[in-house]
């Protein structure tokens, strides 16, 4: 009886640990950009070194993801989530200590490595712990608790930064993640398969490829978008990425198997995280600062209007399992999600005004929710299902690498059209007496800072230098949208044309969890 009771609890606290693991992580992700205007306040960085606190970790926690499940395999999971959760609680007490805006970059961009370790290992260990109708129930949690971490991560983070500091936010992640790894004794250690190898060169060659992209994105506005520098960083990026397909061609064990690519439904499925990021995940580290300026919202005021998109993640998974049990099948459903999020992003488009109170986001904001909680893990279920049984894994590893891949270069590259025109409206008519130049202007403004560039002005003028800059604002903020709801649609109608191959239905997520062994 006493070995039976060990083996409960030393279950029960694997899950416990495992379960604060994943509410740390998303938080980290949606946080960190309601952070970024107190960052920028103290350390005075350019907005582009500031953005690299997102970037960064984005960046790693995508490109290291399928390295770290090879890891897993080889090294052990305990062994590979210890590690994680180390790295990840040093570089968060990194951050908290920085002075130094390139020393913070680092050590987000440390961070990710140890996030993509610990989400891999993580799922691993509750994956061969629990069984059966147990895992059925772990797992629904793991989807309850990633999506609470997304609902409070800009609402933790602005709550903190407004009345601890910035530097609060990144110690209590080094904090709890200390407390994750006290539990570590009590997880037991097992490995996968014997002949599985880490493939170095495609990931060399994948994060190298993806770093140039980005910076190359980043970097636009500043540069220039025809400059040599950032000419030479997206061919270099193309380079690069042409290099990792000839390489994966070539490996026994690749981190891509690019054979999954002919499944037509599975490219499908593959491409409704991509529209989630552009009508949903760019939002959350960039309308924050919107917030802040043209509302002249708090920290926490503007946290809290995100949980208004954040919330429904909670509940709308539930509706879609259960619309899937009646009879709706998986295609309506994913159609129902893409058509919330095409149209909460052009909604949003529509009704954003400076000043506006939360009563007229909240519409579209709540809509935008609704369209990823429906396809929030039950696409990851459906992957599962249309790809023959020994590739499940490379199709979950394609899949989450892809939506985190994606969610780095397209957060990048809205953060640098949001900069390039704003600092075109505003260099169309520029006040003689700020001493500024637009560009500048355009990236404190980015960065959720409008004080710092008003307290330079005579005070009889700034009234109209508020209104002048905060349309411009909603000006920029309302092409990106646009054009995102345009590229959303688009997706959406090939998505479900491509859904329409005949192939076995997906079932929902919970059901192909249970299955999997």
């Amino acid at each position: 009886m006493s070995a039976l009771v060990g083996v409960r609890a030393r279950s029960g606290i694997a899950l416990v640990a495992i379960l604060l693991t994943l509410l740390i992580l998303p938080t980290s992700v949606t946080g960190s950009g309601v952070a970024l205007p107190h960052i920028g306040a103290e350390t005075r960085a350019s907005l582009d070194a500031l953005q690299w606190a997102v970037h960064a970790y984005n960046l790693t926690f995508a490109s290291f993801m399928l390295a770290c499940g090879s890891l897993v395999d080889l090294l052990g999971r305990r062994r590979v989530f210890s590690w994680g959760a180390a790295l990840f609680a040093a570089a968060s007490m990194v951050s908290a200590v920085a002075t130094d805006i390139y020393l913070l970059d680092v050590a987000r961009g440390i961070a990710g490595v140890g996030a993509a370790a610990l989400l891999t290992s993580g799922s691993s260990i509750l994956a061969t712990t629990f069984g059966g109708a147990a895992r059925t129930r772990v797992f629904a949690a793991v989807g309850i608790t990633t999506g609470a971490g997304l609902a409070l991560g800009a609402m933790a983070a602005g709550l903190l930064s407004d009345n601890l500091g910035w530097r609060s936010f990144f110690g209590s992640h080094a904090l709890l993640m200390l407390l994750v790894l006290l539990a570590v004794p009590f997880l037991r250690e097992s490995r996968g398969a014997s002949e599985s190898k880490v493939d170095w060169a495609g990931t060399s060659t994948f994060v190298a490829g993806l770093f140039l992209l980005m910076l190359g994105v980043v970097e636009g506005p500043q540069w220039g978008w025809g400059s040599p520098g950032v000419l030479g960083l997206l061919a270099g990026s193309v380079l690069l990425m042409v290099l990792f397909v000839l390489v994966e061609r070539r490996q026994r064990h690749p981190m891509f198997d690019l054979a999954l690519l002919r499944s037509t439904r599975f490219v499908a499925l593959c491409l409704i995280p991509v529209v989630v990021t552009f009508a949903f995940v760019i939002l959350l580290p960039l309308l924050p600062n919107y917030l802040l300026v043209a509302n002249r919202a708090s920290s926490q005021a503007a946290g809290a209007t995100m949980l208004l998109m954040t919330l429904p993640i909670l509940v709308t998974p539930v509706l879609a399992n259960r619309l899937i049990r009646i009879g709706l099948s998986a295609r309506t459903v994913f159609a129902l999600s893409l058509a919330c999020l095409t149209i909460g992003v052009g909604w949003l488009a529509a009704v954003l005004q400076p000043g506006v109170g939360v009563a007229v986001p909240a519409g579209p904001l709540i809509l935008l929710g609704v369209g990823l909680g429906l396809n929030f893990g039950l696409v990851d279920g459906a992957v599962l299902t249309v790809v023959p049984a020994e590739s499940t894994g490379a199709a979950a590893g394609f899949l989450n690498t892809l939506r985190l891949g994606s969610e780095a270069v397209v957060i990048a590259a809205a953060g640098s059209a949001l900069v390039d025109l704003l600092g075109n409206r505003l260099g169309d008519g520029w006040s003689p007496f700020y001493p500024g130049t637009p560009e500048a202007l355009a990236n404190s403004v980015n960065s959720g800072d409008l004080g710092g560039p008003m307290s330079m002005l005579p005070a009889g003028i700034r009234p109209q230098f508020f209104d002048f800059v905060t349309q411009s604002f909603t000006g920029a903020w309302q092409v990106v949208l646009w054009s995102s709801a345009a590229i959303c649609a688009a997706l959406s109608v090939a998505i479900y044309a491509m859904l329409a191959e005949p192939e076995r239905e997906p079932a929902p997520a919970a059901e192909v969890a249970a299955r999997q062994s």
